[in-house]
C-alpha cells in the first residue's frame, strides 16, 4: 500500500493512496491551519471505525441477519502532552433490525477484533481497546427499541 500527501498552503494538504480517491487534510486555525480538511488523528478514527464497521457487517450479512440500520463509533482519548498518542479507545457497534440474534451479533464483533480487523490489531498492541455493543429493534415510523447490550471482552492490548 502506497499513500501519498500533497501540500498546497499553510497546513492545507491534499491525501491519495492506491485506491485513487483523495481527502483533504487541514490543521486548526490554532496551529496555524485553516480548518479546511480532516486532522490526521481523526483519519486514524475513521480507519479504524470503517475497518472493523466491514467486517462486522459483512458477517451478520452471511449470519443472515436483518440489519436495517448500522453504526459504529470510535471514541479516542488522548495524552495532554505531544505527540498526543491515544490512549484510550472505546468502540461502539449500533445494530438496528428485526430480531437481530445478540450472539450473532457478538461473534461478528469478536471476529473483526481477533481475525480481520488488520487496524483493530494494530492499535490493540499499543493502546486499551473496549468494545461496546447495542441492539435496537426497528420499529414502526423509524422509531427503535434498545434490546440488548453488551462488552465484548477485548483480548488484544
Amino acid at each position: 500500500m502506497n499513500a501519498t500527501v500533497k501540500w498546497h498552503q499553510k497546513l492545507t494538504f491534499t491525501g491519495t493512496a492506491d485506491s485513487g480517491f483523495a481527502v483533504p487534510l487541514g490543521g486548526s486555525p490554532t496551529v496555524g491551519g485553516d480548518n479546511d480538511g480532516f486532522r490526521p488523528m481523526e483519519l486514524i478514527a475513521i480507519g479504524l471505525a470503517g475497518c472493523t464497521a466491514m467486517d462486522t457487517i459483512s458477517i451478520l450479512q452471511k449470519k443472515r441477519q436483518e440489519v436495517t440500520d448500522f453504526e459504529v463509533s470510535v471514541h479516542a482519548e488522548r495524552a495532554s502532552e505531544h505527540p498526543r498518542v491515544f490512549t484510550k479507545i472505546k468502540i461502539e457497534y449500533l445494530v438496528t433490525g428485526q430480531s437481530i440474534d445478540e450472539e450473532a451479533v457478538r461473534r461478528a464483533i469478536k471476529l473483526s477484533a481477533e481475525r480481520y480487523c488488520p487496524a483493530q490489531a494494530m492499535l490493540g498492541q499499543v493502546v486499551p481497546i473496549e468494545l461496546e455493543y447495542m441492539i435496537f429493534e426497528a420499529g414502526d415510523n423509524g422509531e427503535r427499541e434498545l434490546v440488548a447490550s453488551g462488552e465484548y471482552p477485548q483480548t488484544v492490548g
